[in-house]
């Protein structure tokens, strides 16, 4: 494999590793798995190395001092990335650490707007034989592979060609209902469905646990915004991310307020020691997210040569605004399906002034409403297709 050599490659390289880092570190705390977690640890050297090579590439670059100043704001999001990838650090040493996770983290997780799933693969499996590219799982189901496990090797971030086999073991992200679809394909048995009855009091630790998987929510949505206003070089996008930045701080003092209260009913401190951990850490992400818009939000120009990091990496942003009479006006997320049926995941809405971040399933979609979405680079055209927006045709 080449070594990136300019800046925008590492700049690609950056982006792709960080939002890895996050999938694997939240992947290893809800599975307790040491190898995702030692994996972070990894990447996160990795990151380092090619941090060093941005910050002498850039430099390297700049023969002006116009050219100083737009490598300055490429240092300045490098900078930022680092963070991100620091904060998923912070989140692989939970379980480095040993420091143990309330078992009413993981079934809250589940109710978080993306969920991660482990999903074994059958001999019978529909999967088997095949490669990521042919089987399109972002787009058939919404869900991404973030791991494959055979026997005792891992892949890490598999590529399209990557080929499925019976046994294989896939860590996967996406929404709740595109793990039974996977499964499906898999040859796996379906999820049996929660118990129906009347749920249990909170406890304060329930409570400590559900502001938890809020922040885990509030700092995906905001990185993924930070993205897209860097990409769309959208000022609104960024107020937006500013916003989250000010909700992540209050849910963090929420959050130390109900661990406090919860100390008398847990059996083990050191779990409320991970949770306090996880807290930072999510905080920490949007915080970093918040920098990475300070040229945006202050309508500063940024070098050409991050929009073209942006559009070159493994999960595209997307812009697109819902036309009266097409397919989506009218209909809810839920109706829609649009993870499973485009692969793509609305971050947010904007309705006039007004924006929706991660919206709801049972969120309705208006004519004129503006949604900026992130997935694969096929579910772009399915995603505009839906919402009526003119494909345009070269030639």
């Amino acid at each position: 494999m080449n070594e990136p050599k300019n800046v925008k490659d590492l700049l690609v390289e950056l982006k792709d590793a960080s939002e890895l880092m996050v999938d694997l570190a939240y992947a290893a705390v809800f599975f307790n798995e040491d190898k995702l977690a030692r994996e972070v640890e990894r990447l996160e050297t990795r990151m380092t190395d090619d941090l060093r090579r941005l910050r002498t590439t850039a430099m390297l670059a700049a023969r002006s001092p116009e050219d100083a100043e737009g490598m300055a704001g490429v240092l300045w999001i490098a900078d930022s990335i680092e963070q991100l990838g620091d904060a998923a650090s912070d989140i692989a040493r939970v379980v480095a650490a040993r420091l143990g996770i309330p078992d009413a983290l993981k079934p809250d997780l589940r109710h978080a707007d993306e969920i991660t799933a482990r999903v074994k693969v059958r001999d019978s499996g529909e999967l088997v034989g095949r490669d990521l590219r042919d089987l399109s799982l972002p787009t058939e189901t919404g869900m991404w592979i973030v791991a494959i496990r055979s026997g005792l090797d891992w892949r890490f971030d598999p590529g399209p060609d990557d080929v499925i086999s019976g046994g294989d073991v896939l860590v996967v992200r996406g929404p709740d209902e595109g793990v039974n679809e996977l499964r499906q394909l898999a040859g796996a048995p379906p999820l049996p469905l929660p118990p129906e009855g009347e749920e249990p009091a909170l406890s304060e630790l329930d409570r400590a646990v559900d502001i938890l998987v809020e922040m885990k929510d509030l700092a995906e949505a905001a990185v993924g915004l930070a993205y897209s206003s860097l990409l769309f070089n959208n000022r609104s996008l960024a107020a937006e991310v500013g916003a989250l930045e000010a909700r992540s701080d209050q849910l963090r003092d929420e959050l130390e307020s109900w661990v406090l209260r919860a100390a008398p009913e847990a059996r083990d401190p050191d779990e409320l020691r991970g949770l306090i951990r996880l807290a930072g850490a999510s905080e920490a992400m949007c915080d970093a997210a918040r920098d990475m818009t300070w040229y945006v939000e202050h309508g500063e120009a940024l070098h050409p040569v991050v929009q073209m990091a942006l559009e070159e990496t493994e999960e595209t942003s997307a812009e697109t605004i819902v036309q009266a009479g097409s397919g989506a006006a009218g209909r809810s997320l839920k109706e829609l399906r649009l993870e499973t049926e485009t692969g793509m995941f609305v971050l947010a809405v904007q309705r006039g002034s007004r924006w929706i971040y991660r919206p709801r399933p049972g969120f309705v979609l208006r004519a004129g409403d503006r949604l900026i979405s992130v997935g694969p680079e096929e579910g772009e055209a399915e995603l505009w297709a839906l919402t009526g927006v003119p494909i345009a045709v070269d030639g």
